[in-house]
C-alpha cells in the first residue's frame, strides 16, 4: 500500500468537548462541532469524493469504526 493510498481518509477525533475532521495528513482541522454525528456527517461526503475512509475515534483515542466509501476491492477477498 502506497502513502498516497489514505490521502483521503478523514478522521473523527475528540477536541476537549467538541469533535474534529481531520483529512489524513493535515495538521488544522476542516471542521470542529459538538458532536460526534455531526462530524461523521461532514467527513462521509468528503471521504465519498476523496475514494477515502471515515475513521471515528472514541474518546480515548481508540478507532471505533472504519468506513470506506470508494476503496474497496471488488470482488471482496477472502
Amino acid at each position: 500500500m502506497s502513502k498516497n493510498s489514505n490521502k483521503g481518509n478523514q478522521h473523527i477525533t475528540p477536541r476537549g468537548n467538541q469533535w474534529s475532521v481531520t483529512g489524513a495528513g493535515n495538521s488544522r482541522a476542516t471542521a470542529v462541532v459538538s458532536t460526534q454525528r455531526e462530524a461523521i456527517n461532514i467527513a462521509k461526503p468528503i471521504a465519498s469524493n476523496q475514494s477515502g475512509d471515515v475513521i471515528i475515534h472514541r474518546r480515548n483515542g481508540q478507532i471505533r469504526e472504519r468506513n470506506s466509501y470508494g476503496n474497496d476491492p471488488f470482488p471482496p477477498k477472502g
